[in-house]
């Protein structure tokens, strides 16, 4: 047995069996890519808004969003919570026995 026998590896490759396609073989894995590669219809609008907001390119975007929201938000409580705060104060320097 030498690997280098030209003879032998000429008939070895002529005799290599290849088993033919199954019908619409091609087609069949076009429609198995175009399903992968598209995502599937999400079942409510949460889910697509999810979908959306879990990509990588939004995700900064999504993070800066929900920080500035939440410190809006946080200013928004803070100044209530003087306001309420001031107001008792004043109350309780007007009339000091009507809260007791």
């Amino acid at each position: 047995m030498n690997p280098d026998d030209t003879k032998l590896s000429t008939l070895l490759r002529q005799e290599r069996v290849s088993p033919p396609l199954p019908p619409r073989f091609q087609e069949n894995v076009w429609r198995r890519i175009e399903a992968t590669a598209v995502p599937a219809k999400s079942d409510s609008w949460l889910d697509a808004l999810a979908a959306l907001v879990l990509r990588p390119r939004f995700a900064y975007a999504t993070v800066v969003a929900l920080v500035l929201a939440g410190a809006l938000l946080g200013a928004h409580q803070g100044a209530q919570l003087a306001k309420q705060d001031a107001q008792a104060r004043y109350v309780a320097m007007v009339a000091p026995n009507a809260l007791r």
